[in-house]
């Protein structure tokens, strides 16, 4: 991540620094929690926890509330409607896995001291009460991993408290391992190759297709039912946004498969699933 340097103190002026180094954030009220930016979407739709039953897409012109808002857009975080927002901010947040970081959040000083131990050393910021180790590279967010510890990336928020000290380095298969909290059943991912490109880039920024296999691991995660289904659709939705110009890596696809494992999805029917939407769409 770019370190801007912060020249304004205003949590507006901080935000369009962070947003010019392609840092995507959002505006904060007290209790560090973010602004429902409309009615329809008010603190538990769009952007929503990905555990709540509220939680998913919503009928918005774009995504509104929570994660899903930070935006690098200058034009949005200084828009009208977001002014208000701004005069009652509190912090300013940042989405960790739009920009490919993880956030180890260290909420007290075991936590701390566990970390000296167990994690390699890394750029470190203090908070509050503990301290933020963050990692290049993005996961998946899970609170409460063990006593104090949360991780903070793709469909997450952390509060911008600095640029911290230290080098920022890799992100480490023992921070990764953390996300499991029991045995995993998910089998290996079968070996299907990301489509070859060649059409039209649409993607200005990696963020945006990070933001798009993230919401792809949200929507296969929260089915509940007709697991097939979701995982077949949700797999020709990104392939129809993605898989035409090159930008969709083995990465991505290893991802998708393994939210659809998680889900009881077998090696097999991931395959079947994505070859079946490459062929729906002419792929």
């Amino acid at each position: 991540m770019t370190q801007p340097t912060l020249i304004r103190r205003d949590h507006l002026g901080i935000a369009l620094d962070l947003a010019a180094g392609n840092v995507p954030v959002l505006p904060l009220r007290a209790g560090k929690l973010p602004f429902g930016n409309c009615a329809a979407c008010r603190y538990t739709a769009c952007g929503g926890r990905p555990n709540m039953k509220t939680a998913g897409p919503c009928q918005c012109p774009r995504p509104c509330h929570g994660w899903a808002a930070a935006t690098t857009d200058p034009a949005v975080l200084q828009s009208p409607a977001w002014a208000p927002m701004w005069r009652q901010a509190h912090a300013v947040a940042y989405h960790p896995g739009g920009v490919r970081l993880t956030v180890v959040d260290l909420d007290n000083a075991d936590a701390i001291a566990w970390a000296r131990q167990a994690l390699p050393a890394t750029r470190t910021v203090p908070t509050t009460r503990g301290e933020h180790w963050i990692y290049r590279g993005s996961m998946r967010s899970v609170n409460g991993v063990r006593e104090g510890v949360d991780l903070k990336s793709t469909m997450a928020y952390a509060r911008w408290l600095g640029p911290g000290t230290g080098t920022m380095t890799e992100l480490p298969d023992v921070v990764r391992a953390l996300a499991v909290k029991e045995p995993s059943t998910v089998r290996p991912v079968s070996a299907v190759p990301a489509p070859v490109g060649g059409g039209e880039c649409r993607h200005r920024t990696p963020a945006y297709l990070e933001r798009g296999i993230a919401m792809a691991e949200q929507r296969i995660t929260e089915a509940s039912s007709a697991v097939h289904a979701t995982v077949y659709r949700t797999f020709l939705a990104v392939l129809s946004a993605h898989g035409r110009c090159g930008c969709l890596t083995d990465t991505h696809i290893a991802r998708l498969f393994v939210a659809a494992q998680a889900k009881g999805e077998g090696p097999r029917h991931c395959a079947d699933a994505w070859a079946n939407a490459r062929t729906a769409l002419g792929m």
